[in-house]
């Protein structure tokens, strides 16, 4: 087994958090390693910009924290330490301008990952950050040091501070797979159970409706569940509905799903007409025309949004304009349960905030820092997630930085 000397600080795991850790502590004058299981870094925050990289927000920062749940002290102070301003002014540094949507959503000018993704590498190259790719972390050696698996075999780092940045258990091919669980679990670090957030949910759909009409969009929808309402677009799935206005939602339902066994929510499919303006139009229906066509141009409903409606109404729709009307603005949707947690956007649940201390440092683990998704703290899609990666990888920087001055003053035990 190899043994690399505790010349530097290792950080582990290289998604925005570690990258983030790294240049706060490379930008202090400290040599720093960064190690990924991946063949290249970045991998998932590449996959987050596919669409378009979503940074973060620009809602007030009071509304802003209370996206997340749960939001224990330590997670606030680091977003309050390092708000969506901070991260658009970093992002204006490295040449990447951002610009607000018409959601409130922030993005780079670019809109997609990669540039800032180079420009970042390249800041971290110029500080002196070494990055050390296929190394999986497989926990601590008898001596106390890091332990990798790489393809040249085992390899030990002689003891010295770490900070852990190693994501949630969503994306496992990207790299998260959640196996540090375990690891920390057995050094006695408390962690709440992952779970998969912002992902879809299962839906037990007619052969007719899942042959015909799997991968449909629904757009410009509303979902309701309990008292609260979200407008976005979803997705029709072979076995359920995902998309951003399920994700928006995914939290309650869950924990819905989790104590009742299922959950209903209720498709708006025109929640741009008022129920009496779509009862008039039904009701000015031509006599005799089919009750599909009459959805399609008085109501103006694609066929994915017809079909739901006949799922719902056990494909015999009431006559009467009144409850056909209630009906299109109120579709009921059993769900079954949440996707496999490999299938979700980001994961809730993680390392507790009870287990460490101010500075981000596990208490079961002097010397042992942790940041990131690994965290238990959830949010919404929309900016929040990234916002909170940088944040507390910034965080446990400073943490580390400031035990590292610590320990330099200690006298001798």
């Amino acid at each position: 087994m190899q043994d690399v000397p505790p010349t530097d600080i290792a950080v582990i795991g290289a998604g925005p958090a570690g990258l983030f850790a790294a240049e706060v502590l490379a930008g202090a004058g400290h040599p720093v390693t960064v190690y990924d299981r991946m063949p290249s870094v970045g991998r998932k925050f590449l996959i987050a910009g596919r669409g378009g990289l979503n940074l973060t927000h620009s809602e007030p920062l009071t509304d802003f924290l209370a996206r997340y749940r749960p939001a224990p002290a330590g997670l606030v102070r680091a977003v309050e330490g390092f708000p969506a301003d901070a991260l658009r002014a970093w992002c204006h540094d490295l040449g990447q301008p951002t610009f607000v949507g018409s959601s409130g959503r922030v993005f780079p000018e670019s809109f997609k990952a990669s540039p800032l993704l180079r420009a970042w590498l390249a800041r971290l190259n110029g500080l002196g950050v070494r990055i050390r790719a296929r190394h999986r972390f497989v926990g601590w050696s008898d001596a106390g040091g890091a332990a990798f698996e790489t393809p040249d075999g085992p390899v030990t780092r002689h003891s010295g501070p770490v900070l852990l940045a190693l994501g949630g258990a969503s994306w496992p091919r990207l790299g998260s797979d959640g196996a540090w669980v375990r690891l920390l679990e057995g050094h006695g670090v408390p962690v709440s159970p992952l779970k998969p957030a912002n992902v879809g949910f299962t839906v037990a759909w007619s052969e007719h409706l899942r042959s015909r009409f799997a991968g449909e969009p629904l757009k410009r929808i509303a979902l309701r569940f309990g008292d609260t309402t979200v407008r976005g677009e979803a997705v029709v799935t072979a076995d359920g509905i995902e998309g951003g206005a399920v994700y928006a939602l995914s939290r309650p339902i869950r924990e819905a799903i989790a104590a009742r066994g299922e959950a209903v929510i209720h498709l708006d499919l025109r929640p741009d007409l008022a129920h009496r303006t779509l009862v008039e139009r039904l009701g000015a229906a031509k006599s005799g025309q089919s009750r599909s066509t009459t959805l399609r141009k008085a109501a103006g409903l694609s066929p994915v949004a017809t079909a739901l409606v006949y799922e719902a109404a056990g494909r015999t729709l009431p006559d009467d304009p009144v409850p056909l009307a209630a009906l299109v603005k109120a579709v009921p949707v059993r769900l079954r349960a949440p996707q496999p947690i490999e299938k979700a956007i980001s994961t809730a649940g993680g390392v507790a905030f009870a287990g460490l201390d101010d500075r981000f440092m596990l208490t079961a683990r002097p010397g042992t820092f942790v940041a990131g998704e690994m965290l238990d703290w959830e949010a919404p899609t929309g900016g929040y997630l990234l916002q909170a990666a940088f944040a507390t990888g910034r965080a446990a920087a400073q943490g580390l930085l400031a035990w590292l001055g610590e320990e330099a003053v200690r006298p001798p035990s």
